[in-house]
């Protein structure tokens, strides 16, 4: 924060453990966060593998509420949802540790654009949901692109970004890695650190220190900030 002038908040979820995504209770913590951090510039340090659309929509409403000077730092991850997260910031912070990925929503695990596309007969209330689930994803990225990161830019610039990340032409697996330099060259704007950059150093060395805190402790998700430190924990196993 120091060397940034910047308040740093984080929000880390183990990725190597099942159902530990973004959800509806994310708000209350993200709340606290944002309250102890004041009205200045933020960085939100992120890390998750998704999770639900609706949590998630939640949460870029705080992220943006009052305007804020908002940047999104990714040490490692920010898939699904996550990358629609990091849209809600004016820009995101990435190194070679970086990814992000595809934006296409899914139902029971199958992707929308596979409901929507089938050549077979689809359940009729089965396809509306998938209309409904894609339609409101790019919404969502088309608003948050529109009146954040690419303020001003034209609407079919930024409808062909979200197109190409919410559709499966451009990526052709939910899981495809969208690097720092790929993500530049979308469109988004990306300050991409070296790997021997000091700042990015200490900005892993941070997410690391995390990530252990979250295998020694048990932890499923943590919100931290320099004022308020918050742990939800993992999910417990189905029962026998």
């Amino acid at each position: 924060e120091t060397e940034t002038q910047r308040q740093l908040i984080v929000y880390h979820s183990d990725c190597n453990v099942g159902g530990v995504n973004i959800d509806h209770g994310d708000d209350v913590y993200m709340a606290e966060l944002l309250n102890a951090a004041g009205a200045g510039p933020i960085d939100l340090m992120l890390e998750t593998n998704g999770g639900d659309t609706d949590g998630t929509e939640k949460l870029c409403s705080q992220l943006c509420h009052g305007n804020r000077d908002l940047r999104v730092v990714i040490p490692r991850r920010a898939k699904s949802n996550g990358t629609v997260i990091a849209l809600a910031g004016y820009q995101v912070v990435m190194g070679m540790e970086s990814e992000l990925g595809p934006i296409d929503p899914a139902i029971n695990n199958l992707p929308v654009e596979f409901i929507l596309g089938a050549t077979t007969p689809v359940d009729p209330i089965l396809f509306q949901a998938a209309q409904r689930a894609l339609d409101q994803t790019k919404k969502l990225a088309t608003d948050l692109l529109a009146q954040r990161m690419l303020h001003g830019t034209d609407t079919g610039v930024v409808a062909e970004i979200v197109g190409k990340l919410a559709g499966r032409n451009t990526y052709h697996s939910h899981g495809s890695v969208v690097n720092a330099e790929e993500a530049a060259a979308l469109g988004l704007k990306v300050q991409i650190h070296k790997p021997d950059d000091a700042l990015w150093r200490k900005f892993c060395l941070l997410r690391g220190m995390v990530q252990h805190a979250c295998v020694q402790i048990g932890a499923g998700k943590i919100f931290e900030g320099s004022r308020v430190s918050l742990v939800v924990n993992r999910p417990r196993p189905p029962g026998p």
